[in-house]
């Protein structure tokens, strides 16, 4: 039996204490961006279950209030208030939800198969067909938004979910992602799928997706909040409300004057707005660090 000596416990005391002083600035310092980040949310909570009259007086406590389960039930349900009459957020964030999930898929989808065709198959023009795909990156849907619309328009796309969802899913960012890391799986990978009789489909469906799922967990954490969020193209192509997403929702509560903010049930829309983003993020953490961070890429 080892029996530790009085003066060697004392030194791996004083080294833990040295340690943990070492480390000290640093967790104060992310301490501090925790409260500067989170605060805010915890303010637009407590006027969310908060009234009117106490919103509007500048008077709101710090403390949560009792109407809590009206002003969520006014923005999750019905979508009204003292003064505004909107979309249910359990109808914007189903469509919301529907853009989000159609937009990952359909970027990841195109993108993998685009940077595999690029990077897989020796055909004269594959590098000027990248460059041509990478230089969309400098027109952005903001750019494009009038003839993409005129498009949309003439297939008779205006106000249904392929509308909302199609034009979105074209972007060279995931080609640039999926082809950086298809160049990185060794020639010795190829030949050995060659030599199983695998085709081209199988090699890609059996070896390159299960070798390119953290950067494609990655990818769709990034793509679901960029759909989850988006405004302009939403705003353009939907005509009634039962298309509306949820930031287009919200803006249309607040109106255009402060007498028409109905602060309370928008707060509670706001947050309400905020869940599936959260829980997408912190369900695909992990396999989200992990394709950003792993070394081959």
């Amino acid at each position: 039996m080892t029996v530790a000596l009085p003066h060697a416990t004392a030194g791996l005391r004083r080294a833990r204490v040295r340690r943990a002083l070492r480390g000290l600035p640093a967790h104060l310092v992310l301490l501090a961006g925790v409260v500067l980040f989170v605060f805010p949310v915890y303010v637009a909570f407590v006027a969310s279950t908060a009234d009117l009259p106490e919103v509007t007086s500048g008077t709101l406590r710090l403390l949560p209030g009792p109407h809590a389960g009206e002003n969520y039930w006014k923005a999750f349900v019905t979508g009204t208030g003292a003064r505004i009459h909107g979309v249910p957020m359990a109808r914007a964030m189903l469509n919301s939800l529907v853009v989000a999930l159609g937009v990952a898929l359909g970027k990841i989808a195109l993108s993998l198969l685009s940077a595999y065709g690029i990077v897989f198959f020796d055909f004269r023009w594959r590098t000027p067909a990248f460059w041509l795909i990478f230089l969309t990156l400098m027109l952005p849907v903001e750019v494009r938004i009038i003839p993409t619309y005129k498009v949309a328009s003439d297939l008779g796309l205006v106000n249904t979910y392929t509308g909302l969802i199609l034009p979105l899913t074209v972007s060279a960012t995931g080609t640039l992602l999926f082809r950086q890391f298809f160049l990185t799986v060794p020639d010795e990978l190829v030949d050995a799928a060659k030599m199983d009789g695998a085709g081209p489909l199988r090699f890609l469906w059996s070896v390159l997706l299960p070798v390119s799922r953290t950067t494609v967990a990655a990818l769709f954490v990034v793509l679901f909040i960029y759909g989850w969020n988006q405004y302009l193209w939403p705003l353009l192509i939907t005509t009634s409300q039962d298309k509306e997403v949820v930031v287009v929702a919200i803006t249309k509560m607040i109106g255009t004057g402060e007498a028409l903010v109905d602060w309370p049930v928008i707060m509670a829309s706001a947050l309400l707005a905020l869940l599936p983003p959260t829980v997408v993020i912190v369900a695909m953490q992990r396999w989200f660090v992990q394709g950003l961070t792993e070394t081959e890429k």
